[in-house]
């Protein structure tokens, strides 16, 4: 009988197949020769370790805990009012903002040249108290430029921080002069009152950390209730810190 003819591609194809066959057997092989790779269990801490690394003191984030608050005085500095504001705060270790005008640091280059030498930052209040409008940009800018020189040629420091009279502000200022504006959170409307407790009260029984407290130094009731507020924070346990480092904050 005539034997089946064999195409080619049977023959190829057997041969592929029996390759494979070859390598497979090959590989169980080396499976059972090699060493073992299968993953070991996880690693258990040993409770020791564990309990002694629990016990480390791990550093905390600077003022996490701390309860901080700014103080800040606004249109000085005044001849009379002032100074003894700086020396209270001096007296307890305390630093403060004041936001000046151009006008009140020509007058009194000495006092501004102490509030900058004892600590205290030196923010802009406009040259003469000026309200920003939507017709008068530049000229406020022109009183911002003109005042941070005036602080310069005194203190011979940069001016970064504004307090915009009244909280009327334009972003667009920012990029021009390169300074930044600084409002406030608690308001006790020192310069419209005479009650040294009503001052303080206002401020005590509001405040909490992050707060900024606005006020005034040409007032002897604000002179007075500054300081008492002061010490009935630091009793209840607050760090007075300038406006620049609570921002940063």
């Amino acid at each position: 009988m005539e034997k089946p003819k064999t195409n080619p591609w049977q023959k190829k194809a057997a041969i592929n197949m029996l390759f494979l066959n070859l390598m497979i057997i090959i590989a169980f092989a080396f499976k059972s020769l090699g060493p073992d790779l299968t993953p070991p269990p996880p690693y258990e801490v040993p409770e020791s370790i564990l309990a002694f690394s629990s016990n480390i003191e791990k550093p905390k984030p600077e003022h996490e805990e701390t309860k901080i608050v700014a103080i800040t005085f606004d249109d000085g500095p005044h001849p009379r009012y002032t100074e003894p504001i700086l020396d209270g705060l001096k007296e307890r270790g305390v630093v403060a903002t004041f936001f000046i005008t151009g006008d009140h640091a020509e007058k009194y280059p000495g006092i501004v040249k102490r509030i900058h030498d004892e600590g205290h930052l030196i923010g802009n209040h406009t040259y003469s108290h000026m309200q920003l409008t939507k017709y008068n940009l530049e000229e406020f800018a022109n009183e911002l430029s003109l005042t941070s020189q005036i602080i310069a040629e005194i203190t011979g420091a940069e001016t970064l921080f504004v307090r915009p009279p009244y909280g009327l502000w334009d972003i667009r200022l920012e990029a021009k002069l390169n300074m930044f504006p600084v409002m406030w959170t608690i308001d006790p409307r020192d310069w419209a009152r005479s009650s040294v407790s009503g001052i303080v009260n206002d401020v005590v029984n509001k405040v909490k950390p992050y707060d900024i407290i606005l006020l005034h130094d040409e007032y002897e009731s604000t002179q007075n209730a500054s300081l008492i507020i002061v010490d009935q924070l630091l009793e209840a346990g607050y760090v007075f810190v300038t406006v620049e480092e609570l921002l940063l904050n």
